[in-house]
């Protein structure tokens, strides 16, 4: 006798038979949609079982002796037992049929360099155990909103032979180590380098560090970058067979906390005091540094103008401090114009590649991100992020912040409203779910919102579960486990379908960025009052340069540098900031 294979947790094996009144199979798609793991053992069973019934069926097709049927029973039993076996036959080739496309798919999906790189994004031959969230984030990111170009590729493994030549402890390296360290600039070096100084919040050191990467990319300059107290325990190794990471006997190491506006070799002051290089070129320093703070006078914005550039080419160590994105004003350089033009042809894809280029969570912090998405977003239908930035001074929960996030999300249909009238949803069956993940420093609003959706069933009948990692309650820069939450939290908002943001936050810049989200940005309150409208979706997924220089290089004059060209615009939520957008 055949056995049912049982569909789900809702049929009824007492109401529920596989044949009908005529003996017939009922559905025989039904019974065949199984899933993919359990194809082979059913499609070894129905074998077995085809056996059986073609036995059965010779018995009962033997005529008898005399040619004709004495029992008028088995000539209707024959025809079932036929219909039977046509049916389970076509059963079990359509099982056949199934596994070997899910065998197929899973030879597809499993180890293509294609996916695993990001299409060629990413670098080939690295340990992949030494770095898991290099190439598991594509089992939970949603893919890349673009693809990158191919001269963008092109570029990034021309950098990366050029870091093996030039890294610390090369040949060139010692060499051009040995002029910094006399002091003496005799002849142009083989290579040329920018040191990244590690300095403010998280969210800032990797919207500055992305664009320390990209100047570097642009002049031809290896990247150093200073581990500070937790850089190195917070990202892998972007790149194979050789460290980022500056030396730590690096000589100028130690002055890093010194370096200022005012520092002998800031370049804004060379400038300013007149003693930077003649035009001949012949007072090359061994080293400038660059003062990119969002505090920098007029001198250090000259960083920005085409004959500056052309002046620091020549220097062999760049030193820079910053907490800016400072990417679009590289966009209105002139002799980057068209190398930048043919890295990122779209241009709001500048961050959204080099994050998932450069950005990879250590091991301990991969652990902390895939365990919670595990279990609170995995299973939802829809993720949506909330994260909440509050600038004013007061211990909060704000009732003002909280009416403009709600207003916000169910302005947007980002999340349902409730139904305050009944205690339990009319509708019945299954419910579409969705998980909100809130990052604050504060719990007061996700206790908020959270007991809003338990208290009260939502009109549309869909179910929410409001989730907050973790609530620090104040910023804690450069305390290890604090960014160890933090950069996780950032990692964790990228993966979802859909973001709300706080205004001038890098915070969520950074995980607009890596998701290749367009968030909306709530606008930032004034006098305590949520605005109206409590928020605007994004023009482009990249971060704001939140101070820009406003001058015309060659007018030398103040001017909209938010008006120059079509794809540098003024921020959403910030209206003298700058971002990148693409114009059509």
């Amino acid at each position: 006798m055949l056995k049912r294979f049982k569909n789900g947790p809702d049929d009824d094996p007492e109401k529920l038979s596989d044949f009908d009144s005529h003996g017939v199979l009922r559905d025989t798609y039904s019974i065949c949609e199984l899933n993919s793991m359990r194809l082979m053992g059913v499609f070894v069973v129905c074998l077995m079982v085809l056996s059986v019934l073609f036995s059965v069926s010779l018995v009962l097709r033997g005529p008898p002796s005399n040619g004709v049927s004495e029992v008028p029973e088995a000539r209707v039993f024959e025809v079932k037992s036929s219909e039977v076996l046509a049916q389970v036959t076509f059963c079990c080739f359509f099982t056949f049929l199934k596994f070997i496309a899910s065998e197929e798919d899973a030879s597809m999906s499993v180890g293509l360099p294609k996916d695993k790189l990001l299409g060629g994004l990413l670098s080939a031959g690295f340990d992949e155990r030494s770095c898991l969230s290099r190439h598991q984030s594509v089992m939970y990111h949603k893919e890349l909103s673009d693809k990158p170009s191919s001269y963008l590729i092109s570029r990034l493994r021309k950098y990366e032979s050029l870091l093996i030549q030039c890294g610390p402890y090369s040949e060139s390296y010692n060499r051009t180590l040995e002029q910094l360290k006399s002091g003496n600039y005799n002849r142009p070096s083989d290579c040329n380098y920018v040191v990244w100084i590690s300095f403010s919040g998280l969210g800032n050191r990797i919207l500055t560090l992305a664009s320390a990467f990209l100047y570097a990319l642009l002049t031809n300059r290896v990247l150093l970058v200073d581990p500070g107290v937790d850089m190195a325990d917070l990202f892998c190794e972007p790149f194979p067979e050789i460290s980022w990471f500056l030396p730590p006997d690096f000589p100028l190491k130690n002055q890093f906390s010194d370096f200022n506006q005012e520092y002998p070799q800031c370049y804004g002051k060379m400038l300013k005091d007149n003693t930077a290089i003649n035009s001949t070129g012949s007072m090359v320093p061994s080293y400038v540094y660059l003062h990119l703070v969002h505090d920098y006078g007029d001198h250090d914005k000259l960083f920005f103008c085409d004959d500056d550039q052309s002046f620091l080419k020549k220097v062999p160590w760049l030193i820079m401090k910053t907490d800016n994105y400072f990417v679009p004003s590289l966009f209105l350089i002139p002799s980057f114009e068209q190398e930048l033009s043919n890295l990122f042809p779209k241009k709001e894809t500048v961050f959204h590649f080099l994050g998932r280029y450069l950005f990879h969570p250590t091991n301990r912090i991969w652990g902390l991100v895939i365990r919670y998405y595990q279990a609170y977003l995995a299973k939802a239908d829809e993720r949506i992020g909330i994260q909440i930035r509050v600038f004013d001074t007061g211990t909060g929960p704000f009732q003002h912040v909280l009416d403009q996030i709600l207003a916000c999300t169910l302005k947007e249909d980002l999340l349902p409203d409730i139904n305050r009238k009944q205690d339990i949803a009319r509708s019945s069956g299954k419910h579409k779910s969705k998980a909100v993940l809130m990052t604050s420093l504060s719990s007061g609003y996700f206790e908020r919102i959270r007991d809003m959706y338990w208290e009260h069933p939502t009109v549309t009948g869909e179910v929410v579960g409001i989730y907050q990692p973790s609530h620090e309650e104040f910023q804690q820069t450069e305390n290890q486990m604090h960014s160890q939450k933090a950069w996780a939290e950032i990692y964790l908002l990228s993966l979802t379908d859909a973001l709300v943001t706080s205004s001038w936050s890098t915070f969520g810049y950074v995980a607009q960025g890596l998701g290749g989200l367009k968030p909306w940005i709530l606008y930032k309150p004034e006098n305590q009052t949520a605005p109206e409208p409590p928020c605007r979706r994004a023009m482009s997924m990249e971060p704001c340069f939140h101070a820009p220089p406003f001058y015309d290089c060659k007018a030398r004059r103040g001017i909209d540098t938010g008006a120059l060209v079509p794809h540098v615009k003024h921020c959403e939520d910030m209206s003298w900031g700058l971002k990148l957008v693409d114009s059509y």
